[in-house]
């Protein structure tokens, strides 16, 4: 298939494990023959990144990558500054227009089009077209339902909110256009059960399916584990990986961690919320910043853990932490809330809890139950193998495809069903 993926970041220029799974689905298809043009916006990375342009690695054969730029940063933060105004791509729209109507096109994935080209951008291309919730965009113009920067959101007090998250209002909320322009999308998914319903509670007029998020195969993965050389004690240890922002709750998990005695928390990752935190861990010599590590070393990490932590206050719409530490054979202690739940639940990999007594008490059991970490850590790994591995999810998506290929291009079906019919045969 001929393959088009829209989405405002993209790594390098990205932010969070929403690009990197993106990137992960992209090359996937790639290795399977397919042509995957990745359209996204460099304009919004340096507006809200402010650093140099990081240096992009080259793609595998069959992927390329369409960079919107302007040519002065002022022109960049405009365009910006229209698309998230407007909800149309004003200047980058006809090099956008002109790549998603070439009538070779198969297939349209939208992911995260808040500044590549907001709502107007679904109405391009006249082919498959998917979208992808990775966050709360469609219902929330901050993206993640944390109200006022503080709490969790049940109901909406949107003006304010924008306000006090520093963001200029979005007029076009308020005129139906995400109601008209969704018409133009044959499936909205989302990679977990909790976040279609948290759609459906606020409002999206649209029912959202759900495909996960996936790892690569486990007898593919290029990423090796990486023995570290700068461990920073022989101590057993508890991980935790993410952004350094209040929204992760981390701030929870560190006064578990007061005194000289026992287990260490190791945190890996850079954020706004860093020197808070590194703050509360003043006169706390078991909690260790480790800074950003690179996957081959995460995975040594997570391997040495007696389990991952995953304390996010705020409602994620899914967790691809748990996968990787799934991976490790290492179990998790999640708290309960959002896709957390179903994950552990579904897997067996873990704890939840709610409380700070519950928290208290499953770091306590994985302290001193080497046992119970490697049962937990088993049944997290066969569960990964089963839902959560690239073959299993991309069946997923080809299902999909061609249940609406049927009705829009029955050329597309057809070549599905003799390509998958000889895959299987």
């Amino acid at each position: 298939m001929k393959i088009a993926m829209v989405t405002t970041f993209y790594p390098p220029y990205h932010f969070g494990g929403d690009a990197i799974f993106i990137r992960r689905l992209t090359h996937a298809l790639a290795r399977r023959g397919h042509q995957v043009t990745v359209i996204h916006d460099a304009d919004a990375w340096r507006m809200l990144s402010g650093r140099d342009d990081p240096e992009a690695p080259p793609e595998p054969e069959g992927v390329r990558r369409v960079q919107l730029e302007s040519p002065t940063p002022l022109r960049g933060r405009l365009s910006c500054l229209l698309t998230q105004q407007s909800g149309r791509p004003v200047i980058h729209g006809e090099r956008i227009r002109r790549e998603l109507e070439d009538p070779d096109l198969d297939v349209i994935f939208f992911h995260n089009i808040s500044l590549v080209g907001g709502p107007g951008v679904l109405a391009y291309g006249n082919t498959v077209k998917l979208y992808m919730a990775h966050e709360h965009w469609l219902v929330c113009p901050t993206h993640v339902l944390w109200r006022h920067g503080r709490e969790r959101c049940d109901e909406r007090q949107c003006l304010r909110c924008v306000l006090h998250h520093r963001r200029p209002p979005q007029l076009w909320r308020s005129t139906g256009l995400l109601e008209r322009e969704a018409k133009h999308v044959d499936v909205f998914y989302s990679p977990s059960s909790f976040s279609a319903g948290m759609h459906k509670k606020f409002g999206f007029s649209r029912e959202l399916e759900v495909i996960p998020y996936f790892l690569p195969d486990l007898d593919s993965d290029a990423e090796q584990p990486e023995a570290l050389t700068d461990a920073p004690s022989e101590r057993d240890y508890f991980l935790f990986v993410g952004r350094l922002e209040k929204i992760k709750g981390l701030q929870d998990v560190i006064p578990k961690f007061a005194g000289t005695d026992g287990p260490e928390l190791w945190v890996v990752g850079t954020g706004d919320y860093e020197a808070e935190l590194r703050a509360l861990a003043e006169g706390h010599p078991r909690v260790r910043f480790l800074g950003l590590r690179s996957p081959e070393q995460l995975r040594s990490l997570y391997q040495g853990a007696l389990a991952v932590v995953v304390p996010s206050v705020c409602y994620e719409t899914f967790g691809i932490i748990l996968l990787e530490a799934f991976r490790e054979k290492t179990p998790v202690i999640a708290r309960r809330l959002g896709p957390f739940t179903e994950i552990v639940q579904t897997s067996g990999g873990g704890l939840l809890f709610e409380s700070d007594e519950e928290l208290e008490e499953a770091l306590s059991r994985f302290g001193g139950d080497p046992t119970l970490r490697e049962k937990l850590g088993r049944s997290g790994h066969q569960a990964l193998v089963d839902r959560w591995t690239e073959s299993v999810v991309l069946e997923q998506y080809f299902d999909l495809i061609q249940r609406v290929a049927e009705q829009k291009r029955p050329k597309l079906h057809h070549q599905l069903m003799q390509a998958r019919g000889a895959t299987h045969t």
